[in-house]
């Protein structure tokens, strides 16, 4: 699924019009049935709604939703129009006059003075004043009535957005200022703000409602943000030929582990064989030969001269996929192995943990990295390497110029995994959940990732079906296990079951 700016979405919605032969008033109409039959789904009748519209198409959203629901029986329905410039957008002043024509309506046009409502947690308040039209922060009364209504305690339904924030850069915010919403009900496209952490306090629970847009529309325009989607993934898996043999799906190398971190190793491995990598060879320090030879039996191991760590990546076979970085450490002689794997430009290469920590320590080795290397931070990880950043807006930002700079793909782990590539496209994944905050997630992701290297996908594409992937067998974990009861073995585990899941169905 494509994600657009609001100006582009803008013009989708005139696309619609026209391809349909439709009227904005009457699509405006499309979008307040979708909320209404949401808010219908979740409320009876005899519920309090205050439904507060601003002047703009987003107030006009929500005086077509007040109407739909007096239409449907609810009669404890209140309305308060802001119109303090005297001046209503054409579709806004056509949903008033269809609104002050229904009988028994309690509609308040606001102009000046404002005695607010009484607001308390048992009633629900339709946030209409702002969308994506907002060119600036509330200011003024505005922010008093976000304000109102944060303090109120009252369930808060937003319209497109909450008032107050915008679709993609919100930089300027101050979110004490923004509306607060428990549901935030947009129009069949996400915007670019929904994967951002610092904006989920705002947003609540969100849902897109298909209200049928011009989808030759959508197909036309280009964006540089995906949300994946399971269409997407089965599109680029690739069938297995009854006829292969092991060679056929690629050798991975993985330099992981160390004295005390051999689970790293471990669960790694496990992850790399399991996500369908041929043959799986594993180096690390010499102590975790038996540990890694029990463990995963179906992994081959070379061990380090050292006992203890590794102090030396040479690679002595070829390889389609190289790995490094779970549990090695950050000892000189780690960095210096680090280092010297680099120099010889090997590829493909994966890159997580330790291995981005070594780089921290000697930041000129992100020049050393072969083309399309892929590096996997989580936030503390890029902020070392690439330094602090006070939101996850800012830092999408940075990993979008640094894959650039350095032409390498980074896959910037949180809640919504941000894929970037070194074209700038950025692939926003959709799975995964809270239980997978468990320690050796990452190595796991690190090992289905290799393994989709080494049976010859193409890097960007070995990164996003990794991600999507390690994510949906997370949730399959979670179904059978329970968020709190699962372990990134777990997840391990699943891979086969997600991969069958996407591509039987």
């Amino acid at each position: 699924m494509k994600i657009f700016n609001s100006q582009t979405i803008r013009e989708i919605d005139s696309a619609t019009c026209e391809a349909q032969q439709i009227s904005s008033i009457e699509l405006m109409e499309r979008a307040a049935s979708a909320v209404t039959c949401e808010i219908v789904s979740r409320f009876l009748p005899g519920q309090r709604i205050v439904v507060m519209a601003g002047p703009g198409n987003n107030g006009g959203d929500a005086l077509g939703v007040a109407r739909m629901l007096m239409e449907q029986g609810y009669r404890k329905v209140e309305v308060f129009l802001f119109n303090v410039t005297g001046k209503l957008s054409h579709d806004c002043e056509e949903e008033r006059k269809k609104l002050i024509t229904v009988d028994g309506i309690d509609f308040t046009e606001v102009s000046r003075e404002f005695t607010p409502p009484y607001l308390g947690k048992n009633d629900v308040v339709v946030d209409g004043l702002f969308g994506s039209g907002l060119s600036q922060p509330l200011m003024g009364g505005f922010k008093a009535i976000a304000g109102y209504i944060n303090d109120s305690g009252a369930y808060v339904i937003s319209i497109d957005l909450p008032s107050g924030l915008f679709g993609e850069d919100n930089s300027a915010v101050v979110y004490r200022d923004v509306v607060h919403a428990d549901l935030t009900l947009a129009f069949q496209l996400p915007r670019l703000s929904f994967f951002f952490e610092e904006n989920a306090a705002v947003l609540g629970e969100w849902k897109l409602l298909d209200i049928d847009l011009d989808q030759n529309k959508i197909n036309e325009l280009k964006s540089d943000y995906m949300l994946m989607e399971p269409r997407i993934i089965k599109a680029h898996l690739k069938p297995r030929n009854p006829f292969s043999g092991k060679r056929d799906y690629g050798s991975a190398m993985l330099f992981a582990g160390s004295a005390g971190m051999m689970g790293a190793a471990v669960m790694a491995a496990r992850a790399t064989i399991k996500s369908g990598a041929g043959l799986v060879t594993v180096h690390s320090a010499g102590i975790g030969m038996n540990i890694v030879q029990t463990a995963v039996p179906e992994a081959m191991f070379e061990p380090d001269r050292n006992e203890h760590y590794i102090s030396d990546m040479t690679l002595h076979h070829p390889h389609q996929a190289i790995a490094a970085g779970p549990g090695i450490g950050t000892r000189d002689v780690t960095v210096d192995a680090l280092e010297r794997l680099l120099n010889t430009g090997p590829s493909p290469l994966v890159l997580d943990a330790d291995a981005l920590n070594c780089i921290s320590q000697r930041p000129a080795l992100l020049s050393q990295l072969t083309a399309k290397t892929i590096i996997t931070p989580h936030v503390g990880e890029f902020d070392r390497l690439f330094g602090e950043h006070k939101s996850s807006d800012a830092r999408l930002r940075t990993a979008i110029e640094m894959a650039r700079q350095y032409n390498i793909i980074i896959v910037l782990k949180g809640h919504y995994t941000m894929t970037v590539s070194p074209t700038g496209r950025v692939y926003i994944n959709s799975t995964g959940n809270a239980g997978m905050a468990t320690a050796g997630a990452g190595d796991v992701l690190t090992g289905v990732i290799t393994a989709f290297l080494a049976q010859g996908y193409k890097p960007v594409h070995a990164a996003f079906l990794g991600v999507y992937l390690h994510g949906l067998a997370g949730d399959i974990a979670a179904q059978k296990k329970g968020e709190f009861g699962m372990t990134a073995s777990d997840i391990a585990d699943y891979i086969g079951r997600a991969i069958m899941q996407i591509t039987e169905n």
